[in-house]
């Protein structure tokens, strides 16, 4: 029987960390499943989910702390099984705006007013073509609940956008 883990790391950026920790895992009889990745000022993050057989879960484990003296930030979780069959419903949100504090609050507070829960998010500063400004673009993927009010959510992210400056596109 094979037991789901999700680790994370943080480290300097550098060639050869991804495969550093893909030969650990694949040394343990791991199975590399899912990961997101980036570099973020010249540090690179991630997050994986592997499978690997139970009896190799504490040695993998092990293994992967031990790249803690290699400068590697090493976090690990029992993952969780999930049911395909109660897959719920995924709505996007596209995020475009001058940048300025408090647009992640404000717009994950209205997602979890409706109990929207985001699955995953990415965002990052470009310059607007004209001005040089720098602009704030965010991309999302969040789980509607069956029974979410979906004209309320939209609606508030209309005052959202409205107070912030900013667009907020809803698919």
């Amino acid at each position: 029987m094979n037991n789901s883990l999700v680790f994370t790391f943080l480290g300097l950026d550098r060639p050869g960390l991804v495969e550093r920790l893909a030969d650990v895992v694949a040394d343990h009889q791991g199975n590399w499943l899912e990961s997101r990745m980036t570099q973020l000022a010249g540090q690179f993050a991630g997050i994986a989910r592997v499978t690997v057989p139970e009896s190799k879960v504490d040695e993998l484990s092990h293994a992967l702390l031990s790249l803690n003296i290699e400068g590697l930030t090493i976090n690990i979780q029992a993952g969780q099984a999930t049911s395909v069959a109660s897959k719920p419903k995924i709505c996007k949100l596209h995020i475009l705006g001058n940048d300025r504090p408090g647009i992640v609050r404000e717009v994950s507070r209205a997602l979890k007013q409706q109990q929207i829960n985001v699955v995953e998010m990415s965002s990052n500063i470009t310059s607007a073509a004209m001005s040089g400004d720098a602009l704030f673009e965010a991309h999302v993927s969040a789980e509607i609940p069956l029974g979410c009010d979906v004209d309320e959510l939209e609606d508030s992210l209309d005052t959202i956008a409205e107070q912030l400056s900013i667009d907020i596109v809803l698919s």
